[in-house]
């Protein structure tokens, strides 16, 4: 019989109840138990919508960050996080954010703000975690008490609990070493504590439990292997089961690594990995149990399940009990429930499937396989058809934009002159100070600006009623970025819901979702566009809104898009082409936008491709391909302006030492980074690397409501002159200030101005 099982589920709730509760509290507009409430009826609502599964995860829920809840598990807080008096889920929130909630009483020295802790990609997705610091001192010490009362709610629901942990090695591989420490070094302090934390959940009656080593889909050096060694054989001896989950892509070598753990269970992503099946079959001991993650836990297209039984049934035969199913990895990183889309039309609906839904794939596929497909003929004549007007639609291939794409041609990539040619000619135009100001696009939507945009879309206002609104908006962001003496300026993105749905809502080959959220970080939640078809421009996007702002200042206004890389990453893509394809149509309709605005006289144009390292594979073997297409789509998009118009480009969360070179290729004339949190320990990618061109290192932490001093952005950027000649730095935000409040945003960047005017003085 095989037995069904989910890695992981989505915590905000399908109307973003987590992130309501979280913000709410955060305001001090609700108290901690009645955040604890929401919590916990989510949680209960959760494990309803899996009934029928065979084992539920238990322990995926967060109020945050499941990084951070491990951290917190292991008693690894950061030293300045370790003297605080309050409740510990307000501790937590600090590490997270730099606070909680303003009503916390600092009853001791120690109860202030802190530094949030460094926040990165959780390996090749959109979302964040918080990176866990280790030093030479770092201890560890068990707290399971959130996951124990995870699963005493559980059981009272007559949940059959599968606790959901990361695995030791990927907790020490996600983590950094403040002072150089080999992490590896730690290891042996580890492991103590996941053998005290296996027994704990034995004495809960616990069955199975499901270790999380994605960095099994990654290329290991012997010392990491050999880690997954010590490990493993030190936690030998337990009294509960390990199903050790690998997710994201392909063991490939790593294959008998993986197969000789003594574990009892192996977890592998047959998605992305399915050549892994028939080697393993050959080495998996014979009483190990394979789950395949079949269902893609990543993108929401329906799973051809008529052929996925033709490859599963031989499986079932051969193994019998010891064959699971499951989604590929957790279904986090996709929408609750197709259901709550009332707007999307019946037949791109009918090729879709949200978390929900893919739980009842898993559920067909499981009957068919123990009954026999006659049990199932009416949902998989169904999921045939759906399958089938997919592949034949109109509506998905254009043969005009496949033949625009053959006739591609290297020149398209490139800028008429070189960088310094185009620096004097941009000096010499836009005049600027040296370290000038600037934000990186958004400035705060506000819950007038959201309010207005509910109205446009539900009709209660007219378009006009709805542009002279947004217009209000982005005169009130000029007036006061010129108050304030920026040099370089932004229109705000008022009209923007988002940086890529916005964009997508008007591509040919995109839809758009009512309800598709999915988390970021925190109570930061993204609504990924859909793109289905081929890409086209059918009209110019911004031009009308940037237009409108340059005409109501003599300073230089951006122009503010979104890069081809980005839109792709941050979209739910089709599956039935490679994504460099559907990234070059991007970068095709990308292009037409900044032809269109330099025409309008714009002079700065920002192409923002916040996620281009996010795209990388995980194995840096592979990068190389990725790199290729991906630069090139960018150049494709930015480099058919003329040598005065000056290109930038900006990237988040990007550890740049391993591809500084691919981001030099880009040739944009400035890039903006965040390093902020990493106290500028990203540039030091600049120590070896000579980046020819300009340069702006985020000084201002908008991920947190913290307000840097004067005194501390002109030390960030001492240290980033130590590396980058002054002459050609930029002093700006780590990110855009769209989730800032304007009280927070008007000092932070009174702050980084007169900061720059500090340095100029220097």
């Amino acid at each position: 019989m095989v037995t069904t099982h989910n890695l992981g589920f989505p915590r905000i709730g399908s109307k973003r109840e987590l992130k309501f509760a979280l913000e709410s509290y955060w305001k001090d507009q609700s108290t901690r138990e009645t955040l604890k409430e929401t919590a916990s009826l989510l949680r209960k609502q959760h494990w309803h919508d899996q009934k029928g599964l065979d084992l539920v995860p238990v322990g995926d829920f967060s109020f945050y960050d499941h990084v951070l809840d491990m951290s917190f598990m292991l008693g690894q807080i950061p030293e300045r996080a370790q003297h605080f008096h309050g409740d510990v889920l307000d501790n937590y929130f600090r590490v997270a954010r730099g606070r909680s909630a303003r009503t916390q009483e600092k009853t001791a020295e120690g109860d202030e703000d802190i530094a949030a802790g460094e926040m990165t990609k959780w390996f090749d997705t959109n979302y964040h975690y918080i990176v866990p610091e280790f030093n030479a001192n770092t201890k560890f010490k068990l707290d399971a008490s959130l996951l124990l009362e995870q699963l005493a709610e559980a059981k009272t629901q007559g949940v059959k609990a599968k606790p959901v942990i990361i695995g030791p090695i990927t907790y020490l591989a996600l983590g950094k070493a403040k002072d150089n420490t080999d992490k590896l070094a730690l290891l042996p302090r580890l492991l103590p504590v996941y053998s005290e934390l296996l027994e704990t959940l034995a004495q809960q009656s616990i069955e199975w439990v499901q270790l999380d080593e994605p960095l099994l889909t990654t290329e290991l050096d012997t010392d990491w292997q050999n880690a997954f060694h010590t490990a493993y054989r030190q936690l030998e001896n337990r009294r509960v089961k390990i199903l050790l989950a690998t997710y994201f892509g392909q063991l490939l070598e790593n294959r008998s690594l993986a197969a000789g753990l003594p574990v009892d269970g192996l977890h592998i992503d047959a998605v992305n990995g399915r050549g892994d099946v028939a080697p393993l079959l050959n080495i998996l001991p014979a009483h190990t149990v394979l789950s395949l993650g079949v269902i893609n836990g990543r993108n929401i297209w329906k799973t051809d399940l008529n052929a996925l039984l033709d490859w599963l049934e031989p499986l079932a035969q051969s193994l019998g009990h010891r064959l699971w199913i499951a989604p590929s990895c957790s279904l986090l990183h996709v929408p609750v429930d197709l259901a709550d889309e009332q707007q999307l039309d019946a037949e791109l609906k009918s090729w879709l499937a949200f978390a929900l839904q893919k739980l009842d794939e898993l559920k067909i596929l499981a009957t068919a396989l123990r009954e026999g497909r006659g049990a199932m003929k009416e949902a998989l004549a169904s999921n045939r058809y759906a399958i089938g007007t997919r592949h034949h639609s109109s509506r998905v291939h254009n043969p005009a934009i496949a033949a625009a794409l053959s006739h591609l041609g290297a020149e398209l990539g490139q800028r008429k002159s070189p960088y310094q040619q185009r620096a004097a000619k941009q000096e010499a135009l836009l005049k600027l100070p040296v370290y000038p100001t600037t934000t990186i696009g958004s400035f705060p939507q506000t819950a007038d600006i959201r309010q207005t945009r509910h109205l446009f879309k539900a009709g209660k206002i007219d378009e006009a009623q709805y542009r002279d609104a947004m217009r209000a908006e982005i005169a009130h962001c000029v007036h006061e970025q010129e108050k304030l003496g920026l040099d370089v300026l932004v229109h705000g993105e008022a009209e923007r819901n988002d940086m890529v749905e916005y964009f997508g809502e008007q591509l040919d080959g995109y839809a758009l979702t009512q309800s598709g959220w999915v988390q970021s970080y925190g109570s930061r939640c993204v609504k990924p566009p859909i793109l289905f078809g081929d890409i086209s421009r059918p009209q110019a996007m911004t031009v009308e809104w940037i237009q409108y702002a340059q005409s109501l200042t003599d300073k230089p206004m951006k122009g503010m898009l979104t890069g081809p890389v980005t839109i792709l990453n941050w979209s739910f893509v089709r599956d039935d082409q490679p994504r460099s394809l559907s990234c070059k149509q991007l970068a095709l309709a990308i292009r037409e936008e900044v032809l269109a605005l330099e025409q309008a006289g714009i002079r700065i144009i920002q192409i923002d491709e916040a996620a281009l390292r996010e795209g990388l594979p995980l194995r840096k073997s592979q990068w190389q391909e990725y790199l290729g297409w991906a630069i090139e789509s960018f150049r494709i998009a930015a480099n058919g302006v003329r040598d005065e118009t000056q290109i930038h480009t900006h990237m988040c969360y990007s550890e740049f030492n391993d591809m500084i070179a691919s981001i030099a290729d880009m040739d944009a004339d400035v890039i903006t980074i965040e390093t902020s949190r990493s106290d500028m320990a990203l540039l030091n990618a600049f120590d070896d690397f000579k980046y020819p061109n300009e340069i702006g290192p985020g000084v201002y932490d908008i991920h947190s409501p913290n307000i840097p001093t004067q005194e501390h952005i002109v030390a960030l950027m001492k240290k980033a002159a130590e590396r980058i000649p002054f002459e050609r730095l930029w002093v700006n935000p780590d990110c855009g200030l769209k989730t800032r409040q304007w009280p927070e945003v008007i000092p932070a960047l009174a702050n980084m101005v007169a900061a720059a005017k500090t340095l100029r003085a220097l």
